[in-house]
């Protein structure tokens, strides 16, 4: 009998990837849920993948009975945008902490294996260079630094979960993504200003002429990884051959993929430069710095540095990323190029041009 996976948050990023790898590489089914599901494209035809479209937070019947009979439950719902830590952190709390402790709670109920979405900002400002799964300590800001309450709420729920391993021998996996990037990251013509995902503001600019801004001057460093790298670790983490990753922490991030915002805005430039429907676009992009206090406001604190330890997946998964950067942001970069063009083959009247609007970029 093939295995029921729950994928709830199912058209996000992460969620629409690894819908697909699980239909592609695995015969396993899929049940999943979320606002929407552009993102899923033809997949929602496939007789393996069950989506309804709802909210986690009003379907509290319909998760509860399809964590009841699933085997294996990934929550990839919350947000994950700085901007919002900072302006709107008790939303954040209820969607982050209190919604998927809900979850973790029905899980533990019913005996079902759960592989949780933690994440790299739970390191906050380590002074470790690598950050390890085990032994990196969790350092975070005083508490008028509001945009530390997502990093807080994800702590809270991983060490609920240790708690409940520990004293129930409830089953488990937390996952820590580092920076993923790939096709269908986020739309770029509505991009959000200071969220996680930088690769897609930095991109939205590119398309629409607009200036790239580096927060702080974009000294930050990063370690990008493609998504598709990302996926291969997550089926082997539900896989889990010989319980390997049971009760386990691991890191999914590229430590070869490290360079600051800044190179990266100069490397995303560069690329742009070499299809023709950017060519002049990148030619016109100015890239220049912004204060973070004039960005995100009093309540903001920065992480300097984040690259991943992942020597516990390649040695207990066999997973190692194999996707350098230059392709990753290639690839994503020829997504959204190709998505422009069948818009507007489609509609024969699309055009993205640039607005008045200019936006900043955030890190996180």
């Amino acid at each position: 009998m093939p295995i029921k996976v729950m994928i709830l948050g199912a058209n996000g990023f992460i969620g629409s990837a690894l819908t697909a790898a699980i239909l592609r590489d695995r015969d396993w089914d899929v049940y999943g849920i979320d606002l929407s599901d552009h993102k899923l494209g033809d997949l929602t035809a496939s007789p393996r993948f069950r989506f309804v479209e709802g909210d986690i937070t009003i379907n509290r019947e319909w998760v509860e009975y399809h964590v009841k009979t699933a085997d294996v439950v990934v929550p990839l719902v919350a947000i994950a945008n700085p901007a919002q830590y900072v302006t709107d952190p008790l939303r954040v709390f209820e969607l982050d902490f209190e919604a998927n402790l809900a979850v973790v709670r029905y899980c533990v109920k019913y005996h079902k294996r759960l592989v949780f979405p933690s994440t790299s900002e739970i390191y906050g400002m380590s002074p470790d260079a690598v950050l390890d799964e085990e032994t990196s300590p969790l350092v975070y800001g005083p508490v008028n630094k509001q945009r530390w309450i997502y990093a807080a709420s994800k702590q809270l729920l991983d060490r609920v979960i240790f708690a409940h391993g520990v004293r129930d021998n409830f089953d488990y996996t937390l996952f820590r993504p580092f920076n993923f990037i790939g096709p269908n990251l986020d739309n770029i013509d509505e991009p959000k200003e200071g969220s996680s995902r930088v690769f897609t503001q930095f991109l939205s600019n590119i398309f629409y002429r607009r200036p790239i801004r580096l927060v702080d001057g974009g000294e930050q460093r990063r370690s990008f990884t493609y998504i598709s790298d990302a996926t291969d670790c997550l089926l082997r983490i539900i896989d889990n051959k010989g319980g390997v990753a049971s009760r386990r922490i691991f890191n999914i991030g590229n430590p070869a993929n490290r360079v600051s915002i800044a190179e990266l805005a100069r490397l995303m430039v560069s690329t742009a430069r070499e299809f023709p429907e950017l060519r002049e676009r990148a030619a016109a992009a100015q890239i220049s710095s912004v204060s973070s206090g004039e960005y995100y406001g009093k309540y903001y604190q920065d992480i300097q540095n984040r690259v991943p330890a992942v020597e516990a997946a390649r040695r207990d998964l066999g997973w190692v990323p194999v996707t350098d950067l230059q392709t990753a942001v290639r690839n994503t970069m020829e997504h959204y190029v190709r998505l422009e063009e069948e818009t507007k083959t489609a509609s024969g009247r699309f055009r993205f041009e640039p607005r008045a609007l200019t936006s900043q970029i955030g890190v996180a």
